[in-house]
């Protein structure tokens, strides 16, 4: 059974997770896990070419100097061993693996300005005018700025600092969905006030973020990640493959505890549905003012149909006079 590509991870006695070490230093003895009766080298992963791919875009989107399109090969799939279900620090790599294998790539709007001729009362003049244009921005190095920040290695910032009980049911939807072959990745999980403040584009305050700002309780408690998928050898099959993950998740995440609380507004964001931020967006209550503002939109479309038809109604009559008066 192949074992987990070197992620620069290693446990140590005093943590629950796993710790960093240098690529030459070897894995310790294993220990035993709480609730599990094997080794961690029993419970090992069966991970074969982690393979690097593109992130996910909209294939209509016209990118400003985009970056070659190269295809990829398949992505494989990640198998665990099944007493690995319940280790904690199974579900750690699991989720570290699905994290490194995600290109951190994203498109953000850039504004600038330009000097243009342009004619104004027959003469020619010289204005300024501003454009915006979508780029590529890699955002790889935030989190690792964001761990040596923090003191900490990167596995343990960016999946250690998730909320336990967040961890197990994301590791649930994402294996199970790795199970249909929508190979899953991870771009974005545990995220403090500092590693918010450099996010780009939607995102919360800098202290309220549920990826584990502090207002939410900070590390140990993050309650957000951002997932696509990884497959395809193109751009536009990525993008379609993601859209399949989002659609499946949407489906099935409910079944292991998932689901994403803004939908189209910010689609890779999963939380859990009994969070407060899933509760707040999709909740019954949401759902229920939701219902109502469709409610009063169907009916406000009624009214002014039924003014509509009275008005032409009235219209008709009277143009029916004029004809008999013409008549006569």
């Amino acid at each position: 059974m192949a074992s987990l590509p070197d992620s620069s991870q290693t446990l140590t006695p005093e943590a629950p997770s796993a710790k960093s070490a240098t690529a030459s230093t070897p894995d310790p003895a294993p220990e035993k896990v709480a609730d599990a009766t094997a080794s961690v080298d029993e419970k090992s992963f069966v991970v074969a070419s982690l393979t690097d791919s593109s992130q996910v875009f909209p294939p209509e989107v016209t990118m400003a100097e985009p970056a070659p399109d190269a295809a990829l090969p398949a992505v494989t799939t990640i198998e665990i061993n099944e007493e690995c279900l319940v280790a904690e620090i199974c579900i750690d790599r699991y989720l570290w693996a699905l994290y490194q294998r995600t290109p951190k790539v994203d498109i953000i709007k850039v504004h600038e300005q330009r000097k243009v001729s342009v004619k104004k009362k027959g003469k020619t003049v010289t204005v300024t005018k501003s454009f915006t244009k979508l780029v590529d921005e890699d955002f790889t190095w935030k989190d690792p700025k964001a761990a040596e920040k923090a003191g900490m290695p990167m596995m343990d910032y960016v999946i250690g600092g998730m909320d336990r009980s967040f961890k197990l049911k994301l590791f649930h939807t994402l294996h199970a969905a790795e199970q249909a072959g929508l190979s899953p990745g991870i771009t974005s999980a545990f995220r403090d006030d500092y590693r918010q403040s450099i996010a780009s584009g939607l995102k919360a305050a800098t202290d309220r973020s549920y990826h584990g700002g502090s207002f939410r309780g900070g590390y140990g408690r993050g309650l957000a990640a951002d997932v696509v998928s990884v497959k395809g050898g193109t751009r536009a099959q990525r993008w379609i493959s993601t859209e399949s993950l989002w659609k499946w998740i949407d489906e099935h995440g409910k079944e292991f505890g998932i689901g994403r609380p803004y939908l189209d507004r910010d689609p890779p964001h999963v939380a859990p549905i009994d969070g407060k931020e899933y509760a707040s967006r999709r909740g019954p209550k949401a759902q229920h003012a939701e219902s109502q503002v469709k409610k009063r939109t169907r009916l406000a479309a009624r009214d002014d149909h039924s003014v509509r038809r009275t008005h032409s109604a009235h219209r008709r009559k009277a143009d029916m006079r004029v004809a008999a008066q013409v008549r006569r």
